[in-house]
């Protein structure tokens, strides 16, 4: 790794306190400032977690479900276990269209939150890194509007750019409430942002 991204990181107060509190990525305290403000995850929710490795946001997710909750990571990378007994996760792809099946089976019941950090392997290209965030971010809607239950909520991660307007457009059609977060903890010079969507209309 570069010497001046190591020197940055170890200036960062986010990746310290996520050391300090022993979270695996400065990356939880997205998800842990974005549900303390929009309140979108409450205890004893079933999350799904896409892109989940390292496995920060499943630490913040089982933090605020509590035990009565359940938490499913989901990442074609192995992630570590969580000593938790209601944390799960499981090594698949989530582009491919079996893992809905493979998600399913490993949940108590269906989902009350659908979250996705999920990133694609970055080229430099930006045109292209973009339109593979959305097509990430597409998959992850599709999945939450097939296994959400009434009311559920999403949060997921996408790119600065073109396709976005068109993608939140889509995102509005099936939930009550849609709104474009950044939380405090992404880097200010980061294209990335979250779309926020709550209260999933069933048909």
């Amino acid at each position: 790794m570069p010497k001046r991204w190591l020197r940055e990181r170890e200036r960062d107060p986010y990746y310290r306190q996520a050391k300090k509190e022993g979270y695996r990525s400065r990356a939880t305290f997205k998800l842990l400032q974005a549900v303390k403000k929009y309140r979108f995850m409450k205890k004893g929710d079933v999350v799904v977690d896409l892109g989940a490795a390292p496995g920060g946001w499943m630490q913040a997710a089982r933090s605020i479900v509590g035990e009565g909750g359940y938490v499913l990571g989901v990442d074609i990378k192995e992630i570590i276990p969580l000593e938790q007994p209601n944390v799960k996760a499981i090594e698949a792809n989530m582009m491919d269209p079996r893992v809905l099946d493979q998600i399913m089976k490993n949940l108590p019941r269906k989902p009350n939150v659908l979250l996705s950090d999920a990133s694609p392997n970055i080229s430099g290209v930006w045109d292209v890194d973009h339109a593979r965030q959305i097509d990430l971010a597409e998959t992850a809607l599709e999945m939450a509007i097939k296994i959400l239950r009434p009311n559920g909520n999403f949060f997921v991660k996408v790119f600065h750019g073109d396709l976005l307007n068109s993608f939140v457009k889509k995102v509005k059609s099936p939930f009550k409430f849609v709104k474009i977060v950044k939380p405090k903890v992404s880097k200010s010079k980061s294209s990335e942002i979250y779309v926020l969507a709550k209260s999933f209309i069933t048909e």
